[in-house]
């Protein structure tokens, strides 16, 4: 199977499980009706999604990342309406990859999404025997993706070693703007090296234009890599930081998209949640959000 991915691709995300439970208040193993106030949370922010659907979204480029745990429904329902489909392979809130299932080749069969997510945090001057156990844990996965034509969604963050903040006086937006760059391309370089070959890569922000080219390079450098697509990450951050990050990634080669999460729902969620907006409402802001955001990508190409 070729790697890559061809088209333009608009990810709506909340695939969010330790962090989407804070926003309920809540914590650890959740009873029942708790459950299902975060399924139903997931669920406002997917009528979001087909509000824009409705409202004249491209189909073939919008997609949806919602995990099984509650999101499963949600997964379900897009796939049967013919919706591109996004799912988490990896656990929660973990500094080191691992699967969330031991049983993962099953669930993934089961849904059949259109894309198996991993989101990775990997510095390669960070703990060596721990990125060498991730690199093999993603070099097994994604080999049984592409041996089942399966496409591969890899997010790649690159959390600041001590050393390299220290570098900066401490200061996490120059680590990002002077630092992170150099060592993305250095991670993705290390993952390929080991094996490990997403058809797209998530890409945190990034502020230089220039950057992103040598990230996308990168992405595509060797063999059969000609394809390979990068998608930007929203990282929660607000709509100004996303808009610069999506123009600097829109037009260059490589760059097919993004897939933003909280960003676009956080606020609509957290008002109904409040009651401080009905379930309408909230939805008709979620779809005006994401398609904001389609537009502010496309218009920079």
């Amino acid at each position: 199977m070729a790697t890559g991915y061809a088209g333009k691709l608009y990810i709506l995300a909340f695939d969010h499980r330790g962090s989407f439970k804070k926003m309920f208040g809540l914590s650890g193993e959740l009873p029942p009706p708790d459950r299902a106030r975060l399924s139903d949370g997931k669920r406002l922010i997917y009528d979001g999604f087909v509000q824009a659907i409705a409202e004249g979204t491209e189909t073939s480029a919008a997609g949806i990342l919602v995990d099984e745990e509650f999101g499963a429904d949600i997964a379900r329902a897009a796939r049967q309406a013919g919706h591109l489909l996004a799912m988490p392979v990896e656990k929660s809130g973990q500094d080191e990859f691992d699967f969330e299932y031991e049983d993962w080749t099953d669930h993934i069969s089961r849904f059949d999404p259109s894309f198996s997510k991993v989101l990775v945090r990997y510095n390669p001057d960070g703990d060596g025997e721990m990125n060498a156990r991730q690199a093999e844990r993603l070099q097994r996965l994604g080999d049984w993706l592409h041996q089942n034509s399966r496409l591969f969604l890899f997010e790649l963050l690159v959390p600041a070693e001590a050393a390299q903040l220290e570098s900066v006086g401490g200061d996490e937006g120059r680590y990002d703007t002077e630092v992170r760059p150099a060592l993305m391309v250095r991670a993705i370089a290390e993952l390929q090296e080991a094996g490990v070959d997403p058809d797209i890569w998530k890409i945190e922000g990034i502020d230089a234009r220039e950057d992103c080219e040598r990230i996308s390079a990168q992405t595509r450098s060797g063999q059969e890599r000609e394809n390979v697509a990068c998608v930007v990450l929203g990282r929660g951050a607000d709509d100004a930081a996303v808009d610069h990050w999506l123009k600097m990634g829109s037009g260059v080669p490589g760059y097919v998209g993004f897939a933003i999460g909280r960003t676009i729902w956080n606020k609509p969620l957290k008002a109904f949640i409040a009651g401080d907006a009905d379930r309408e409402t909230a939805a008709k802001q979620i779809a005006a959000n994401y398609r904001r955001f389609i537009d502010v990508y496309e218009s920079a190409s």
